[in-house]
């Protein structure tokens, strides 16, 4: 027992031993070893990125603190990236033991950090250059990715420290974004501090940042303000290019990072006060949120990331829901899921939250009642044909008390209404018993009714202003071309876009016009009829031609009462291109008339299966439907009629100016 004693006294003394003379080493030879480690780094980032990494002086001071000056990253043949006058670090003791670096303190003076980009050549594309070509990179995780570059944030921002004059900018071509601040203190993991931000020649904003960096909580807060009282923040660079303004009155974010087993988790939140955002692809006007929050918690796997709806609350103004986000990439292929269920509120808190300058025919919409919303996308890239649409906005005890700035109870009397082409008026006409040119639902034939609504909207009399069916092949169709190249708009939803909305395409009038259809349609303000005869009387047929009236008249030269089946169903299938009506029609080489193109024959056989099938027609009729028709209107004069030098007959468009009065056109209903 005495001799086993004895052993471990002497292995202690020889560790103790072994750690001193290490230190005392390490102490004495601590410049050449740090001239070594940094040179030999240097060399390899020189030859590998083609830079001139350049010191003066590296060495330490005492055990743990060390000096460098005139330090400066030229990348070979470019503009200089980085130039620092003088620099001095205290690095932790105990992590260094084990070779990480970890700062405590920071006194840095005089460093410009200069981002430049001259045509397609810059000086920072070296960061983007692999380290080997050849040699295949192992494949990160997320929650990897997120925690290397989280944990070199923590690591390599001092405890305490000041640092003077310090600029940061960006140069593209003529343009310039430049941060910079004379004095930036930390003391204790804290901040509070001004920093000047400037564009161009434009002055200067003075911004406010406020905050805590903390290694080991690892937390991160802060808050940005104007330095200057009732002003508010503007976020440069998006004007000059995307054509953007976005500025608030204060921002505050913070996050906590926790490592599970499989997983990182971001906690925290962000609120906004007094924001403002103006882009013509999200509304003609400006709009303003007055209070937008996000407490929010983010999971984070080696293939996915989720925003977790049980810890998550956005909240915009008086209006709070809880989504739930997740996109995962498994063979390179995205999986989308996105959720919402926001259980039975006060409706009002939905009218009165929506941000001023987004939806105008609702600013002062009053309600009473509850509402309830459930959506659902699942979306898998490589599978698209499964996707799953679901939304459903539910009410009860509804009722509007206030119309607000918009009476949308205008199409139950007549109105005026206004064709536009590309956001330019082209023409106006009443909807009434006024205009000459008006007809009355009665007046329109029950298949001239029939022919439109199945090959327009089928579901129409049944649906309540939405088909998720139609929206959902749209969405399909429109991800497998990768264009916006169908859309899944119902009759209503084509009414309320041509009577209430501006033509400027954007999110903002999507949306509008989603909250307008669903108020006309649940509440029953406007029926179903009334809304068909508005779309007979204001669709677009040809340039310049509206209405079933002029319709009739301008391809047939008949009142809508004298239509036959054919005719009929040959309208039906004008309405989605009345700019290029021509394109359906070639002339009879043996006639001269002016007919449908053979190939409506399978067009005109299903319009017609499907209203055999409601007994608009019987069956024999069905059967018997061929797609010939004759343009005795003056659409006929729209072509012109040559023979050729092998003797067939071929047909031409012209702008005839009896017909096309006007240089441009208003757009299809």
């Amino acid at each position: 027992m005495e001799f086993n004693s004895k052993r471990i006294l002497r292995i202690v003394y020889c560790v103790v031993a072994f750690f001193i003379f290490s230190v005392t080493g390490f102490y004495i030879f601590r410049n050449q070893l740090l001239h070594y480690l940094a040179d030999r780094k240097i060399q390899h980032l020189e030859t590998t990125y083609d830079l001139s990494i350049h010191y003066r002086q590296l060495q330490f001071n005492g055990l743990r603190e060390i000096d460098l000056n005139e330090f400066s990253i030229v990348p070979n043949h470019r503009d200089t990236l980085l130039n620092l006058r003088s620099m001095k670090v205290k690095l932790n003791f105990l992590p260094l033991l084990i070779g990480e670096i970890e700062l405590n303190d920071m006194s840095l003076e005089h460093l410009a950090l200069t981002f430049v980009k001259k045509d397609s050549i810059s000086n920072y594309d070296f960061l983007f250059k692999k380290k080997n070509p050849n040699e295949k990179a192992k494949k990160r995780g997320y929650d990897e990715r997120v925690n290397s570059l989280l944990n070199m944030c923590y690591d390599y921002l001092p405890e305490n420290g000041t640092l003077k004059d310090v600029l940061i900018s960006k140069q593209k071509d003529n343009n310039k974004l430049a941060l910079r601040f004379a004095t930036f203190n930390v003391k204790d993991n804290q901040f509070d501090n001004e920093i000047a931000i400037s564009e161009d020649e434009e002055p200067a904003q003075r911004l406010r940042a406020t905050g805590v960096l903390n290694h080991f909580s690892k937390e991160l807060q802060l808050s940005l303000t104007a330095a200057t009282p009732h002003q508010k923040v503007s976020i440069p660079y998006l004007n000059k290019h995307f054509h953007a303004h976005v500025a608030f009155s204060s921002l505050l974010y913070n996050m906590t990072k926790s490592k599970h087993f499989s997983y990182t988790s971001l906690n925290g939140e962000l609120m906004v006060n007094g924001l403002e955002v103006a882009h013509k692809a999200l509304s003609p006007e400006v709009i303003q949120l007055n209070r937008g929050r996000i407490n929010y918690a983010i999971n984070i796997g080696s293939n996915y990331i989720e925003l977790d709806s049980a810890q998550t609350i956005v909240q915009f103004n008086r209006l709070l829901f809880s989504p739930y986000v997740r996109a995962e990439k498994n063979n390179n292929k995205w999986h989308f899921r996105i959720g919402i269920d926001k259980p039975w509120f006060n409706s009002n808190d939905l009218f009165a939250s929506l941000p001023e300058g987004l939806f105008g025919n609702l600013k002062g919409l009053r309600t009473t009642g509850q509402l309830a919303y459930h959506f659902l996308l699942d979306m898998d890239m490589a599978n698209l044909n499964a996707m799953r649409l679901e939304s459903d906005l539910s009410q009860r005890f509804f009722h509007i008390v206030d119309y607000g700035s918009t009476d949308l109870r205008r199409m139950n009397r007549e109105f005026v209404y206004t064709a536009y082409d590309n956001g330019r008026p082209v023409r106006t006409f009443p909807i009434g018993p006024s205009w000459a040119h008006y007809t009355p639902i009665d007046s329109i034939p029950q298949i001239m009714q029939w022919a439109v609504l199945e090959s327009e909207d089928g579901t129409f009399f049944k649906h309540h202003g939405f088909r998720l069916d139609m929206l959902r092949s749209a969405l399909i169709y429109d991800l497998q071309k990768k264009r916006f190249a169908r859309g899944g708009s119902t009759i209503s939803m084509q009414i309320i876009k041509n009577v209430f909305l501006n033509r400027n395409k954007n999110i903002a009038r999507k949306l509008e016009e989603a909250f307008i259809v669903w108020l006309i349609e649940n509440e029953h303000i406007t029926s179903k009829q009334r809304l068909l005869e508005v779309y007979f009387n204001i669709a677009e047929w040809a340039p310049n031609v509206y209405g079933i009236w002029e319709a009739s008249e301008f391809y047939f030269n008949k009142r809508p009462q004298q239509l036959s089946l054919e005719e009929c169903i040959c309208l039906a299938s004008l309405i989605p291109k009345p700019k290029h009506f021509t394109s359906s029609f070639a002339v009879n080489n043996e006639t001269g008339d002016i007919v449908l193109r053979g190939y409506y024959g399978g067009y005109y056989r299903l319009i017609a299966r499907l209203m055999a099938a409601r007994g608009i027609i019987s069956h024999a009729q069905a059967d018997s439907i061929h797609p010939y028709v004759n343009l005795t209107g003056r659409a006929s004069n729209s072509f012109v009629i040559h023979r050729d030098s092998i003797g067939f007959q071929q047909s031409d468009m012209i702008l005839n100016d009896s017909i096309v009065p006007q240089a441009v056109f208003p757009s299809s209903i």
